[in-house]
């Protein structure tokens, strides 16, 4: 059988045309070399006959079975670095993420694809606090009912048949390569809301979730203000993507600001 579709396709093929040489420095030759991009790229698509038999071949043997089993590997998009000398701070973020300008943090990047999925700094006023080190928030879990008190506040609804599930997952503390302690707190949020709110009867009020997202928080000190690193995601994304966003909690920095 695969002698006679190869015997069918060779026969298919059309003649080839009879070709011939042209001096390096004719006319023909520069034509020829000064050819449109478009047109050697359309060329390239034409296959000799010569080699017919080798992408018959080729198409053979990849078969849907061989193409199942073989795993192709995403690759990581990779992180690129921050840096607010003018702040005081710098942290790493995915190299596809995209700026966003007027969203209300000193800087704010969020994924263009997973659009509850981004990062932002948040900075205390200098007028208002005069905190010597993150230890001035208490002890890392203090500091995690303090955080999670803070999203829930920004996240208060005021539409009919809206609650909201919380918890505080995991609070920590580290000291980082420049000798800094920094606080790392993570929480969940859920959101419920109820598909006809305005419904009399209770059995009518049927709540579903809205959404399930990750919250982490890296909280450092430094010129007397209070630097939070907000990293938000859903939860099954962050389920895919752990790695790498721990390594963007991990990378966060305070700097001294020179006046």
């Amino acid at each position: 059988m695969a002698s006679l579709q190869m015997a069918t396709v060779l026969n298919s093929l059309p003649p080839l045309a009879p070709t011939r040489s042209l001096p390096p420095n004719s006319a023909d030759s520069t034509r020829h070399h000064s050819l449109p991009l478009r047109n050697l790229s359309t060329k390239a698509f034409a296959v000799p006959r010569r080699k017919a038999m080798a992408l018959f071949l080729s198409t053979y043997i990849l078969s849907p079975i061989a193409l199942h089993e073989t795993a192709f590997a995403e690759p990581s998009v990779g992180l690129r670095e921050y840096i607010d000398s003018f702040d005081g701070y710098s942290f790493k973020y995915p190299t596809n993420w995209i700026q966003v300008r007027g969203a209300g943090a000193d800087i704010f990047f969020r994924d263009p694809y997973v659009l509850d999925e981004n990062i932002s700094v948040e900075i205390s006023s200098p007028s208002s606090s005069k905190y010597k080190s993150v230890e001035d928030l208490g002890p890392p879990e203090e500091a995690g009912k303090k955080v999670l008190k803070q999203y829930l506040t920004e996240f208060m609804s005021t539409r009919i048949g809206v609650r909201r599930e919380s918890s505080v997952l995991s609070t920590s503390s580290r000291v980082a390569d420049d000798g800094r302690m920094y606080y790392q707190v993570e929480v969940n949020i859920k959101s419920f809301a109820n598909n006809n709110e305005l419904a009399v009867m209770p059995n009518d009020r049927v709540a579903r979730l809205e959404w399930n997202r990750r919250y982490l928080s890296v909280l450092g000190v430094e010129n007397n203000q209070l630097y939070e690193l907000r990293l938000q995601t859903p939860e099954n994304v962050f389920v895919e993507e752990e790695y790498d966003l721990r390594q963007v909690m991990d990378s966060f920095r305070v700097s001294k600001v020179l006046v």
